[in-house]
């Protein structure tokens, strides 16, 4: 990463308060929040869409998103009879350059892979459905090491085991497997060993990819399991607080399931905001100055995301929300105050879905049809989608979180990985 890259992701990154120690290339974006740094994209697209750079159909199964560091993208996928991951090595043409199985899917409901890499210092850092954490050299491929944290750790998971993208900072890899011998546990990324292991809240694990944030001079790990947002210091482990009062605990009504916690949680100045779809809603807390506490700032019925994600753009939160697993609206809502500015229905077909934002732009991805929207942030009373254009090719649901990268928009659905210009 040249100089001039290396100071901007700082500068954001300290910005949003987040921790500058966190590798930028990773889950949702440099700042692990779905707002990507790129300046100066199109206003507007063509009405067929804006130009394709490359599109190909070699990706495997898969519910993870690109990541693009350098001239290279990597995207994890399944193998041909679906019995391995595999780690995928692409130059900016959409050429594949490498593939590597590292681990093994979940054997269940919906086992296609969901982790995106983490990439720091030459090395790709992935966690399998049945709970791997896998080492890999990007250069050629190669598997550094691997640890099998899901019965070393004893792991206890929900229906759809471990859907987790890694958090690497400092010399630490983060892995929450959950249940009776531990909640999270820190690798050495060097070589796999454990540094710490966070004591047992008996719990089973969310699907949710956990974020480093700064307070008060102070950092700490914000993630959650499928019952308690908790708060851990990335030095040694120890859990400082849990929040359980949200979900059926909180409404009082009886639950058709667990808790889903699949999304990562938004953070800015001292304050958090998660929410989980099946109308478990949202909620905004505000960290006591010595991040040993949380208190609830407000809560939102409005947005309860599946597990598109949710972005914070100009003070306002926009993510969609739940009707049922095939339907939600698009909504906007205040950071301040919680208030809902709008919840609409996307037209034409399309649902809810996933969510990025860049150079004060947010594109959505509808994950019934495959649309893909620009939407103008600036418009706060009704969803203004300014441009679209259909993905048709692919298969399974539309479930990837885009990225975007040097002007370009990333995208894949299932086998289909495409890349589209969205920059002059």
């Amino acid at each position: 990463m040249n100089k001039k890259l290396s100071t901007l992701l700082l500068l954001g990154a300290m910005t949003l308060g987040a921790s500058a120690q966190v590798t930028p290339y990773g889950w949702r974006g440099p700042q692990h929040n779905g707002y990507y740094p790129d300046k100066g994209l199109l206003a507007s697209w063509p009405e067929e869409g804006p130009a394709l750079v490359f599109e190909t159909l070699d990706a495997g199964k898969g519910y993870s998103s690109p990541l693009v560091v350098g001239d290279k993208v990597y995207l994890t996928g399944m193998n041909e009879d679906q019995t391995q991951e595999v780690f995928q090595c692409y130059n900016l043409k959409g050429e594949k350059q490498y593939t590597v199985a590292y681990g093994n899917p979940w054997k269940q409901s919906f086992p296609e892979t969901r982790t995106t890499p983490a990439i720091a210092d030459g090395k790709a850092y992935v966690i399998s459905g049945m709970g791997e954490i896998v080492c890999i050299d990007i250069a050629d491929g190669k598997i550094v090491w691997k640890v099998d944290g899901g019965t070393k750790y004893e792991r206890k998971t929900g229906m759809w085991g471990t859907s987790e993208c890694p958090l690497v900072y400092d010399n630490k890899v983060i892995y929450t497997p959950c249940g009776d011998q531990t909640t999270m546990v820190a690798l050495n990324k060097d070589t796999g060993e454990e540094i710490w292991k966070s004591r047992a809240l008996g719990d089973k694990s969310g699907y949710v990819s956990p974020i480093m944030i700064e307070y008060k001079g102070k950092r700490q790990i914000i993630s959650s399991t499928a019952a308690n947002v908790i708060g851990v210091n990335p030095d040694n482990g120890d859990i400082e607080w849990t929040f359980d009062n949200w979900g059926p605990k909180f409404t009082g009504q009886p639950s058709r399931r667990d808790n889903i916690a699949p999304n990562s949680a938004l953070y800015k100045d001292g304050k958090i905001f998660f929410c989980h779809g099946y109308d478990i809603n949202g909620f905004q807390l505000q960290l006591a100055d010595d991040l040993k506490s949380v208190s609830v700032t407000w809560r939102t019925e409005t947005l309860d995301t599946h597990h598109g994600g949710y972005v914070l753009v100009n003070g306002k939160i926009y993510g969609s929300n739940w009707i049922n697993n095939n339907d939600g609206a698009w909504c906007c809502v205040d950071w301040e105050t919680g208030k809902t500015c709008y919840e609409e229905k996307w037209t034409g077909g399309a649902g809810k879905g996933s969510v990025i934002a860049a150079d004060n732009k947010v594109f959505i991805f509808d994950e019934r049809r495959g649309m893909v929207g620009l939407v103008n942030p600036a418009t706060t009373d009704k969803l203004d989608v300014v441009s679209k254009f259909r993905v048709a090719k692919g298969s399974g649901p539309y479930w990837s979180h885009m990225a975007i990268d040097n002007g370009i928009l990333y995208l894949r659905h299932g086998e289909l990985f495409a890349a589209y210009k969205i920059r002059p």
